[in-house]
C-alpha cells in the first residue's frame, strides 16, 4: 500500500475481472470446495480494493459485509472524512457492531520514521491522535510504513535507528491498544526487503512487534518469497494478498498492476502454506489498487475477490 496514480497504460495491463465474475455466476454446487472457507485464515477486505468507487466509510463497510467479509482494513482518511461530514464515532461503532465487522487494521501515513526531527515529532503526534481515535471503534492495529522516507532520493536510515523509532511507536500502541505493524514497501529505499523488517522486529526484542508483508511488495522490493517464513509465524498477523501479471519487472511494476489472487504468477499458495499458523488464523487481506476494478460495481469486486481468496487457500 502506497500513494499511487492511475494511468491508461497501466489500466490496460490489468485483467481478471471477467474470470471472477464468471466464477460467481456458477451454481453453488459447481463452485464446490474452491470457495469454502479455510480455518487457517481469516479473509479480510482492505478498502483500497473498492476505494476508487468513492463510496464513503459506512458504505464501504456495508459492501464488505454484504460480500461476505467479517474482517476489514479501513483507511484513516476515509474515516476522518466521514467524521468531518457529520458522522460520529458512536454511530460508526454501532454500525460496525451491527454489521458484525472486525476492524483488524487501519491504513495511515504518519511520518514516524523520518530523520527530520520536526517532521517526526509531528508524525508521532498524528499517530497518537489516530491510535486514540481508532481505539474508539475497536480497531486492533495500525500500519506503520516508511512514509516520508520512501522517495527515490531519500537517504537510507540505519536499521538500528529504525528499531529505536519503532520501539517508540510500539510503546504508544501499548498505551492505546492499537498496535503498529511494521510495513514493508518494496519501492522505498527504507524497509523495502523482508530482511530489513525482520531485523527491526527481531532487534526490538518485543513480543508484540509485528510485520506486515504484501505479495506485491515482496516482488517489487526484490525479496524472495522463500524468506517470508523467516519472519516467524508469531510476527505475522496480517498478510496483504494480491497478485501480479507475467511480463512486468520489479522496477517497472506499480500499484495499479495488482490483480486478484490466483490471476497472476505470484507463488501465493506456497507462501500462505509457509506462514500459516497452527495456533491462530492468519488474516489475509485483499489489497488492490486496480483502475479496471474501480470501474466495476463495488459489490461484484468484493465478492469476486473473496471467492478468489478462498480458491487460492483451498487445500492449504
Amino acid at each position: 500500500m502506497t500513494n499511487f496514480s492511475l494511468n491508461r497504460r497501466q489500466a490496460l495491463k490489468t485483467f481478471g475481472l471477467a474470470a471472477g465474475a464468471a466464477l460467481l455466476k456458477l451454481p453453488v454446487a459447481a463452485q464446490g470446495s474452491a470457495i469454502q472457507a479455510n480455518p487457517g485464515f481469516k479473509y479480510s477486505l482492505n478498502m483500497s480494493t473498492i476505494r476508487g468507487q468513492q463510496l464513503g466509510f459506512i458504505k464501504e463497510l456495508e459492501i464488505a459485509s454484504k460480500a461476505g467479509f467479517t474482517s476489514v482494513e479501513i483507511w484513516i482518511d476515509t474515516f476522518q472524512s466521514y467524521l468531518q461530514q457529520g458522522g460520529s464515532v458512536t454511530e460508526a461503532k454501532k454500525r460496525i457492531d451491527d454489521l458484525g465487522i472486525s476492524i483488524e487494521n487501519a491504513i495511515g501515513f504518519a511520518r514516524w520514521i523520518v530523520d527530520d526531527e520536526a517532521t517526526r515529532k509531528a508524525g508521532l503526534k498524528q499517530l497518537q491522535t489516530e491510535m486514540e481515535l481508532l481505539a474508539k471503534i475497536g480497531c486492533k492495529r495500525i500500519a506503520a510504513p516508511p512514509a516520508g522516507a520512501n522517495s527515490s532520493n531519500t537517504p537510507v536510515i540505519d536499521l538500528n535507528v529504525v528499531t529505536e523509532r519503532y520501539l517508540t511507536i510500539l510503546g504508544m500502541g501499548e498505551q492505546t491498544g492499537v498496535m503498529p505493524i511494521l510495513e514493508m514497501w518494496g519501492g522505498s529505499p527504507n524497509l523495502k526487503k523482508i530482511s530489513q523488517v525482520l531485523y527491526v522486529v527481531a532487534e526490538s526484542g518485543r513480543r508484540n512487534a509485528r510485520v506486515l508483508l504484501d505479495a506485491f511488495h515482496i516482488f517489487k522490493g526484490g525479496s524472495s518469497f522463500d524468506s517470508a517464513p523467516f519472519v516467524g509465524k508469531g510476527a505475522i498477523d496480517i498478510f496483504h494478498i494480491n497478485d501480479y501479471p507475467q511480463g512486468i519487472q520489479p522496477l517497472k511494476i506499480s500499484e495499479p498492476d495488482r490483480i486478484y489472487p490466483g490471476d497472476g504468477i505470484a507463488p501465493l499458495r506456497q507462501t500462505l502454506r509457509d506462514i500459516k499458523n497452527p495456533d491462530k488464523p492468519v488474516i489475509i487481506s485483499l489489497e488492490l489498487f486496480n483502475p479496471h476494478y474501480y470501474k466495476q460495481d463495488a459489490l461484484l469486486v468484493a465478492k469476486t475477490g473473496l471467492a478468489k481468496m478462498k480458491a487460492v487457500t483451498t487445500g492449504i
